[in-house]
């Protein structure tokens, strides 16, 4: 795992952090020079894994278990890395979670769990980390490119919770820009991932939807965070940037 030395000096905290998009963005800013601590729910190996991963060939990680449903564990999390590494200089919100149902059977507690991790963590997330973030900050949640289409049934709930993270973007990137934070939305397509797998019939009925047709990696995904996270992205904040393979087009 070589170092670019982008990062170096950083400190980063990344929700969900143990598999998946999460965990390439992860590794991709070890490899870039910071330091990263990251959390976890239910992936205990998987994050020791992780952080085995980075502290391996010389970088710092920190894996921290928190449910980002609640408010309180998001706030601990960032206060137990702004303690361990002294603040924090970029934030990654990429906890998500998925529930898909015909409207008139999607549970309630549901829609409620969906908005409390795709929605109201990634404020609090934000807010508590302001707090530890010196000037020149960057902010990063990873969204979805169904804010913008949604080409399937059931799924209206998380494109709603999307959809609310475009104009939280803009509006935290008022209020912090004043500081020099950058605040970003990241909206992947449909990206290789245990939730969602590139070999599922689910997945040839997107794959006919993109321009490329075929799924994203991970990796590509981290790269375009690790941009926005590093020194040439200071003028980009507020936006809301599509990287979907062409699922839009």
């Amino acid at each position: 795992m070589s170092n670019t030395n982008q990062l170096t000096g950083k400190v980063a905290f990344v929700q969900g952090g143990s598999r998946g998009i999460g965990a390439a963005i992860v590794k991709r800013l070890a490899r870039d020079g910071a330091a990263v601590a990251f959390t976890y729910v239910s992936s205990a190996d998987k994050a020791k894994a992780v952080a085995q991963e980075i502290e391996a060939v010389g970088g710092r990680a920190l894996a921290i278990h928190a449910d980002s449903s609640d408010a309180g564990a998001v706030q601990q999390a960032i206060q137990a890395a702004a303690k361990a590494f002294g603040r924090i200089d970029i934030l990654v919100n990429n906890a998500g979670v998925l529930a898909l149902a015909p409207v008139e059977d999607f549970k309630l507690e549901d829609f409620e769990r969906t908005v409390a991790v795709n929605v109201r963590s990634v404020f609090v997330a934000t807010q508590e980390a302001a707090r530890h973030m010196g000037d020149g900050g960057r902010i990063i949640t990873i969204g979805s490119t169904n804010a913008d289409r949604m080409p399937f049934a059931g799924g209206a709930v998380y494109a709603m919770s999307k959809a609310a993270i475009v104009g939280l973007t803009k509006g935290l990137a008022r209020d912090l820009g004043p500081r020099g934070i950058t605040v970003n939305n990241v909206q992947p397509g449909p990206v290789d991932t245990d939730m969602n797998p590139a070999n599922s019939d689910f997945a040839d009925t997107l794959k006919g939807l993109m321009a490329v047709g075929r799924y994203g990696k991970d990796e590509e995904i981290a790269s375009f965070v690790a941009y926005l996270a590093g020194p040439e992205a200071g003028y980009i904040t507020g936006a809301s940037l599509t990287i979907d393979g062409g699922f839009g087009a």
